[in-house]
Order: structure tokens, then C-alpha cells, then sequence
């Protein structure tokens, strides 16, 4: 037996998603004394280079991109407190139609069934009261977000836990906001056309079915702090531009769609681990 009370477990694509989503409640059950057990599927292999060198331009080293994002990663959970950090180690798909998601040893291109046994395995070691990964869509259609939910899934179906699953996700009124901020830091948001404004306006839930919010305020320093360790990703992470006070009072509430419980508790909740303490 282990002393710790309960566990958290996130399960995420790359290096620097787990600052993003939840960077919040990583650091805020850490605090409140909990195991916190990050998965990362990829190796990150996909982000920009040395001086922001990009995927596929002369110069790009995967493997040299990947060792940077793990020791970044490293970084990135010494700040949140995260009690235990595995990698699955696939190699980043890309954005969805790049050229790598058809690359051999890819995320998106590894059978469920694989990606599954070896997350039902981090699944039994752990024994996680709650669970956290994506939605069906990977919250944007990015391919290794798809697959870790759909590895995450199956993984739960493997093994007779029955934790809390939640998937991340955002509120419409919030995704509207982002966009505001955006153009008042300067960033340069094109318009989109009319396909990519539909699929944007799919982005997240409507406020009311969000089930879960959970207060990270105290922790967005640490949040920030978390997603600056990725500094070699600065140019892609926008919300670094906003400085901690502004970030801490747009990023300071992480929000999530419970998926599944055997608690009862009510919802809308503020707490991932509601009814299990």
C-alpha cells in the first residue's frame, strides 16, 4: 500500500499539453496532496526546431526535437508537482494531413489495440480514481489527441477499473473570449473561411453541458511556469505573450465533461474527485 490518498491521471499527446489543459488541476491536486501520474504519448518530434526551425524545413531533426521536449517536459512537471511521469514515446503524427501521420511508428498510425495494452498497464500499476484525456475529436482534430482518447478508452475497457473519466474540453463563451484576447495581444488571426469558421465554432461545449469546473486560480503562476519550460514551442504557446497576471485571470478555471462515474455525485461539479472524498 501507498500513502497516497488518491490519483490523478492525465493522459496527453505531447510535451506542453499538459500545461495547457490541465496545467490547473495538475498542480492544485498536487497540492491538496494527491498522486498525479502524467501519460504522454509522442515524443514531441513534430514541434519546431532550434531556432524555430520547422517540421519538414532543412535543418529539422526529429530525434534532436524530441530530446528537447523531454527534458522540457521534465521541467514542465517539476513545476506542476506531477508525482510520476511516463512516456509511450510514439512518434508525433503532425497536424492532421502532414506527411508524417502516415509514417511508420507514428501515433495515429499504431493500432488502438497496441497503444491501449500498454496504457491498461499504467492503468493497473496506478490504479487512478480519476482519469483525464480528450474528447472523441481531440478538442481540435489534431490525430494524436484522437488517438489517446480513443487508446484511453479502450485501455479503461481492458481493465475493471472504474475510475472518473473526464474529457477536457472548453466553454463556448470562453473559445469567444480567446479570440478577443488574441487580437488585443497582437497575434495575427486571419480570417478564417467559411468551413474553418464552421469548425471553429465547434470548438468546446456549450457552457451548460459542461459538468465540471474546477478553480485553478491559486495555480495559474504555476501553470505559466509550466508552459514557459517549453520554451523551444514559444512561438506556437500565444498565451505566454499575455504575462502571468492576465493569463492566471483567462486560464484560471479548467473545465471538463465527465464521461464516466459509479459516484453519484451532482453535476455541475467543482471537483474532479467529488464523491470520492
Amino acid at each position: 500500500m501507498n500513502d497516497w490518498p488518491l490519483t490523478l491521471m492525465a493522459v496527453h499527446a505531447h510535451p506542453d499539453d499538459e500545461a495547457t489543459g490541465t496545467g490547473g488541476v495538475l498542480a492544485r491536486y498536487a497540492a491538496e496532496g494527491m498522486r498525479t501520474v502524467l501519460v504522454t504519448c509522442t515524443d514531441g518530434g513534430c514541434g519546431d526546431g532550434p531556432g524555430g526551425v520547422k517540421p519538414g524545413d532543412p535543418g529539422h531533426d526529429p530525434a534532436a526535437v524530441a530530446l528537447i521536449r523531454r527534458q522540457e517536459l521534465e521541467a514542465s512537471c517539476e513545476v506542476l508537482k506531477v508525482s510520476h511521469l511516463e512516456m509511450l514515446d510514439y512518434a508525433d503524427s503532425g497536424m492532421m494531413g502532414w506527411p508524417t501521420n502516415d509514417a511508420p511508428g507514428s501515433f495515429w498510425q499504431t493500432p488502438v489495440e497496441e497503444g491501449a495494452a500498454r496504457l491498461a498497464e499504467l492503468l493497473r500499476r496506478y490504479q487512478p480514481d480519476v482519469v483525464v484525456t480528450y474528447d472523441e475529436n481531440g478538442f481540435y482534430g489534431h490525430p494524436d489527441h484522437i488517438q489517446a482518447n480513443r487508446i484511453t478508452m479502450a485501455a479503461l475497457a481492458m481493465t475493471a477499473l472504474t475510475p472518473k473519466v473526464y474529457w477536457t474540453t472548453a466553454p463556448r463563451s470562453m473559445m469567444q473570449r480567446f479570440g478577443e484576447v488574441m487580437r488585443e495581444f497582437g497575434a495575427d488571426v486571419q480570417e478564417p473561411d467559411p468551413a474553418e469558421a464552421a469548425a471553429l465554432a465547434e470548438i468546446g461545449l456549450p457552457d451548460e453541458e459542461i459538468t465540471t469546473w474546477v478553480d485553478t486560480t491559486a495555480f495559474g503562476g504555476q501553470k505559466f511556469d509550466a508552459l514557459a519550460a517549453h520554451a523551444s514551442q514559444g512561438e506556437n504557446i500565444f498565451f505566454l505573450r499575455m504575462g502571468r497576471e492576465r493569463f492566471t485571470e483567462l486560464m484560471g478555471v479548467e473545465t471538463f465533461v465527465r464521461v464516466q462515474d459509479t459516484t453519484g455525485a451532482a453535476v455541475p461539479e467543482n471537483d474532479l474527485f467529488a464523491g470520492l472524498r
